[in-house]
């Protein structure tokens, strides 16, 4: 059985109940309880945000079959680093997460190793093909939150449409990676200026655009809800505003690194900078931070994606696309939306890392409410510190926000009533 805990003298931000006051927090055996139990370790949380534990519906843990880049284990501890309880991960693995045996070995992967809770994602379709479906059916009943071929794109629509129906009748949400294909062809980064400059292929919004509009119909012709994944384009959040007002079932998260960074970053040809969808361009930047603030963007992700070192330090168009986020993916978020632009309240961004995410997954966490699990983050949003990826858990160091000075991080992370990592003491056992 987990010990007790009280928390003491935090500000207490609990969107999921209205609740922003400060308040004292109890735990017992794994569970939020009213009363303080006796002998219950006490952490003084004065002066600091005490919010349900983060949660981050889109990470890339690369087990099975990739552990050379990240492990389950060591993905929860980047997890844990950055103040996130709870995580989704995608189905790009090898083999690919389109049956249940494989949905079977990393949840049981994930519940002898991981420090956090992780929850799967299946594949739309079978390899992420994009041609046959998965097993949908079977694939629900394995415990799958999500249907996403993420990493890829289904090009065909009518196995899109097919498979939003099929997904409909388990009450499984579709999440898209949102790419036309002969569009962005080659690309390796934003098709504009600095591609030109650059000599590389350009990898233009309009093949983004074209799929959230796809999306966008399909939700609104099957009733179902698509969720747009790591949306990087102007034009998408305008889409997306446009298909919310008229109550159409679409998300769309947006990540740190397109609220925070342009494709002028890749002037020095640093294969950290390489995502996809790419850096693109400081009005796209403005546009989703507009999203972000008035709903249009209702959660915020990480694509948390290592990949070994030997793997990037090779030609910018060999390179594969992806960038470590977990672990600055709060800072970033608090930095950019809080500090700089204070497009959001602390509440409002608390929002988008836990009561949006667990409402369209549907899961039961986000929340304080007496009788949840006691998934607890710790925070201090005026938190000062130079993030150095050198001290990441992570197997990879393909960050590019190595060196940056940031403001605002995670203090105590808190699973089940358990204290997996804190600033002062690092993990715990």
């Amino acid at each position: 059985m987990n010990h007790s805990l009280h928390i003491t003298g935090g500000r207490v931000i609990d969107p999921a109940n209205g609740i922003d006051e400060i308040r004292d927090i109890n735990v017992r055996d794994g569970i939020l309880v009213h009363e303080k139990s006796p002998h219950a370790e006490v952490i003084d949380a004065t002066g600091k945000v005490v919010s349900p534990g983060l949660i981050d519906i889109h990470v890339h843990f690369r087990e099975p079959g990739q552990s050379h880049k990240e492990t389950i284990a060591t993905g929860a501890r980047c997890a844990a680093f950055g103040g996130f309880t709870t995580v989704v991960c995608m189905p790009n693995t090898s083999p690919v997460a389109d049956s249940p045996s494989t949905i079977a070995w990393i949840q049981e992967r994930a519940a002898t190793t991981a420090c956090v809770n992780v929850f799967c994602t299946g594949a739309i379709t079978r390899g992420l093909a994009g041609e046959e479906m998965s097993p949908i059916g079977a694939l629900a009943q394995a415990g799958v939150v999500a249907l996403t071929d993420d990493g890829r794109c289904i090009q065909n629509h009518g196995v899109m449409r097919r498979a939003v129906e099929y997904a409909r009748q388990f009450g499984l949400p579709v999440m898209d990676h949102c790419q036309e294909a002969t569009l962005s062809a080659d690309g390796v980064m934003n098709e504009g200026e600095w591609s030109t400059r650059l000599g590389l292929p350009g990898w233009p919004g309009l093949a983004e655009d074209l799929i959230v509009a796809r999306n966008i119909l399909l939700a609104e012709e099957t009733g179902h809800p698509i969720h747009c994944q790591h949306i990087s384009s102007a034009r998408s959040v305008r889409l997306l505003r446009e298909a919310r007002l008229r109550g159409v079932p679409i998300t769309a998260e947006a990540c740190p690194h397109h609220i925070s960074l342009t494709d002028e970053r890749l002037k020095t040809f640093d294969t950290n900078f390489k995502v996809n969808p790419p850096l693109r361009t400081p009005a796209d930047i403005d546009a989703i931070i507009a999203g972000i603030a008035d709903g249009t963007i209702s959660i915020l992700a990480s694509d948390h994606a290592p990949h070994a070192t030997y793997e990037k330090e090779v030609e910018f168009d060999q390179a594969p696309f992806g960038m470590l986020g977990l672990e600055t993916e709060l800072a970033v978020f608090l930095e950019i939306l809080l500090h700089q632009r204070k497009a959001l309240t602390l509440p409002q961004i608390i929002t988008l890392l836990t009561v949006n995410p667990a409402k369209l997954l549907r899961l039961d966490r986000g929340t304080l409410s007496v009788g949840a699990p006691a998934d607890i983050t710790i925070l201090d949003p005026d938190h000062s510190w130079t993030y150095d990826r050198n001290d990441s858990p992570s197997l990879s160091r393909n960050t590019p926000f190595h060196e940056f000075a940031l403001r605002g991080r995670a203090l105590t992370t808190i699973v089940g009533g358990k204290v997996v990592w804190d600033l002062e003491s690092g993990f715990r056992s």
